[in-house]
């Protein structure tokens, strides 16, 4: 009995279906879990820059630095993602795997389109049109470097759920 259950897992996982769809299930599950760990270190990134600015901003003044300034929330958002590329640049430099890779390429796609929107949420027809040519421009870059079909899977589904997300009204 134990021997024919380990083969018809062994035929079911041969079969080319299962193949294509266990990477992007696992792209798509571990992704969603990496973007919530991000979020979460978005925000944290956010409470200590917060908490030191408004420390420092208030030794010499009394100003609440979030509203006297209005640069400085943007300025922050683009610092981390700066910190996102940063970490980013070894990550896709490395010998891991290309199912890795991918899963791991739904950050700083989510951080990039996240951060166009969030500098220009004024203008929603400039932030759709950036955001698709930032992706198209990410495509075509694998298209020309010849990257396994997971990358595009990836970078598409981030586009895709962050569009419709906010397309029903959903704010970041």
């Amino acid at each position: 009995m134990k021997g024919m259950f380990g083969t018809k897992i062994s035929n079911l996982l041969g079969n080319p279906v299962v193949k294509t769809l266990l990477p992007a299930a696992a792209v798509a599950v571990f992704g969603f879990v990496l973007l919530n760990l991000t979020f979460l270190f978005a925000f944290l990134f956010d409470f200590l820059i917060n908490s030191l600015a408004t420390g420092i901003v208030n030794f010499f003044f009394k100003v609440d630095p979030m509203r006297a300034y209005s640069w400085f929330p943007p300025i922050k958002h683009a610092l981390f993602a700066v910190i996102i590329g940063l970490i980013s640049w070894p990550v896709f430099k490395s010998r891991l795997g290309v199912i890795y890779k991918a899963t791991y390429m739904t950050v700083p796609s989510a951080v990039v389109l996240a951060t166009i929107g969030i500098l220009l949420y004024r203008w929603p027809a400039v932030v759709y049109l950036l955001g698709g040519l930032s992706i198209i421009g990410v495509l075509l870059y694998f298209y020309r470097t010849r990257k396994p079909w997971l990358y595009y899977y990836s970078v598409i589904l981030v586009g895709l759920a962050l569009t419709v997300f906010s397309l029903l009204g959903g704010e970041i």
